[in-house]
């Protein structure tokens, strides 16, 4: 493709402040310094832009680079996650192509519950569900299975998820929604929880996607009593990792399980509205069913995790998927 002035919008937080371009490699490396290299390494002009909490301030830089492309990876606003619906937005107003998910995807993702209603009325299996408001009573539905998760309605990456939000009780269900309203001053959503396998599935493009093969989480504590669930530690800490034997590959599925995957994730990523690249988290039951768990638009792109594993097992290099992100949105602009 043609090379192009790219503006990678970023978190500012994230910016180097002896490197604001990403020129130098930091330590530990991050997603918008792999991201950024592979855009120039791949012949892109490339500028940095971060987004803190003004508006004014990102229009007149936006409007000063005046880029062909934004690279948007951008995840906060204000310090609010759910604003990142508002910054796609705010590009679309601008005419600004950009990669990734519009404000409606992001916005569907968002709400975990809006995201399974959704998914739901495509006929997608998701695990039961209900949500509890602040400052509300809350009422566990009559024969509401148990055990279940209890996590904040619009968290990302683990947020709020420990081992103690897998509740076993009526009591201990109560018990943790109020700890999330309290503590992460949300809603609380609970989901019924699913055993079995637990895979992530990247997918590319727009009409037609590509499906890349599902990276699986094995949980392979040797005395059965590690942890069950995606905390936090469990995704992110390599010590908690190691101690529990928790270990992330490629999923060993039949030819028949596979095209189902790909044909769930397919129908589950067109539904929410995805663009680009996404990723889809299931499990897949001893019986065979397969229940989506979450739906992320915008993941994260960090060579070595699990979009671009999958891309590599795939044999689509770093440089490759990046490119290929890249071209999936000019053609999605130019209405291709």
């Amino acid at each position: 493709m043609r090379k192009l002035k790219i503006t990678v919008l970023v978190d500012w937080n994230t910016i180097p402040d002896d490197d604001p371009e990403f020129h130098a490699d930091p330590l530990p490396p991050v997603t918008e310094y792999h991201v950024i290299n592979a855009l120039r390494e791949l012949g892109h002009k490339v500028a940095v832009a971060g987004v803190k909490d003004s508006v004014s301030e990102l229009v007149g830089v936006l409007s000063e680079q005046r880029p062909q492309m934004v690279f948007n990876l951008v995840e906060v606003f204000h310090g609010d996650r759910s604003q990142d619906r508002n910054i796609a937005g705010l590009l679309e107003l601008m005419n600004l192509p950009y990669t990734g998910t519009g404000p409606d995807g992001l916005l569907l993702c968002r709400d975990k519950g809006l995201c399974k209603r959704i998914l739901n009325a495509h006929r997608i299996r998701v695990p039961a569900f209900f949500t509890s408001r602040p400052g509300r009573r809350t009422v566990i539905p009559a024969r509401f299975p148990l055990p279940a998760i209890v996590k904040p309605l619009y968290g990302d990456g683990s947020d709020g998820i420990a081992n103690a939000s897998l509740v076993d009780s009526a009591a201990r269900l109560l018990e943790r929604v109020e700890y999330v309203h309290g503590n992460w001053r949300q809603p609380a959503i609970v989901e019924e929880y699913i055993s079995g396998r637990e895979m992530y599935v990247a997918t590319l493009g727009n009409n037609r996607l590509d499906v890349l093969p599902p990276r699986e989480i094995f949980f392979d504590s040797a005395a059965g009593n590690g942890p069950e669930i995606s905390t936090y530690h469990v995704k992110f800490n390599p010590a908690y990792q190691e101690k529990w034997n928790i270990h992330f590959g490629f999923a060993e599925l039949a030819q028949q399980q596979i095209e189902r995957i790909r044909r769930i994730c397919s129908r589950a990523a067109h539904a929410l509205h995805i663009r680009d690249y996404g990723r889809i988290d299931l499990r897949l039951t001893a019986d065979g069913r397969i229940v989506v768990l979450e739906v992320n638009p915008n993941p994260d792109l960090a060579y070595g995790e699990e979009v671009a594993e999958s891309a590599e097992h795939a044999s689509i290099s770093y440089h490759s998927l990046i490119e290929r992100i890249l071209r999936h949105a000019v053609r999605r602009q130019a209405g291709r």
